[in-house]
């Protein structure tokens, strides 16, 4: 059987056009393969974007923490027992709470220098706490600690649900026969803690680790006459 040139030229037409194009089930094939890997390029750069910015979030936290904790850490350790000469037990400058712990320091010379009376504590900044770090210049010739009404206010942290303070040392009145004991605040005026525990809690992250400081100077520095036997200024 023979095929004349008419006859074949229309079907090799039908043919190249059939193999040529694509079917639309193919195409909806493409279609979806396309969605899928779009879907999965986003889903991997999401996931990444948001890894950088946890990442970015946690390096600022603990750049917040480890400045924090170098900032109280000199500033506790320089405390000085400064007292009230005007009083007649000259009692310290001194305040230990639960939540809040007030001192005297000197600031280092360039930070402007002089002796000043601190409070560390929680402050509420709008719907969020921040620990803050207020200073008042004492009052040589009062006879109560000042307020912190129109102190001078630095922000060390954001976002920090709680601070919680310890203390370490012997009971009042207690000669150097008695045992330290850690507790939540600090009842002796005349006396400065051995040591001084910081907890700080953040809203959103992980707790603080733990810090301890101690004091540097003894209590007696701010004496005129000390008894080493009761641990009292002598009034003179």
């Amino acid at each position: 059987m023979t095929l004349d040139a008419a006859s074949v030229s229309p079907r090799i037409a039908t043919l190249r056009t059939a193999t040529s194009g694509f079917t639309l089930l193919e195409l909806l094939i493409a279609l979806a393969l396309l969605g899928l890997i779009s879907a999965l390029l986003y889903g991997s750069l999401s996931l990444s974007a948001n890894s950088w910015d946890r990442g970015e979030q946690k390096t600022e936290q603990a750049t917040d923490m480890r400045l924090t904790e170098e900032m109280l850490r000199q500033t506790l350790s320089a405390q000085h027992p400064l007292r009230f000469h005007k009083v007649i037990d000259q009692p310290l400058y001194f305040a230990g709470g639960t939540d809040s712990l007030s001192f005297a320091a000197a600031l280092p010379g360039r930070a402007g220098g002089g002796m000043f009376y601190f409070r560390v504590a929680v402050a509420p900044a709008g719907e969020k706490s921040r620990l803050t770090l207020a200073r008042v210049i004492p009052d040589y010739g009062a006879n109560a600690l000042p307020d912190f009404r129109d102190a001078e206010s630095s922000v060390l942290a954001e976002d920090i649900a709680e601070v919680r303070f310890g203390y370490f040392g012997r009971d009042p009145d207690s000669n150097d026969a008695g045992d330290p004991t850690w507790r939540d605040r600090w009842d002796d005026p005349q006396v400065l803690p051995q040591l001084i525990r910081i907890d700080v809690k953040p809203t959103k992250s992980q707790a603080w680790p733990t810090m301890i400081v101690e004091p540097r100077l003894a209590p007696e520095a701010g004496c005129r006459a000390w008894d080493p036997n009761r641990n009292r200024c002598l009034v003179t």
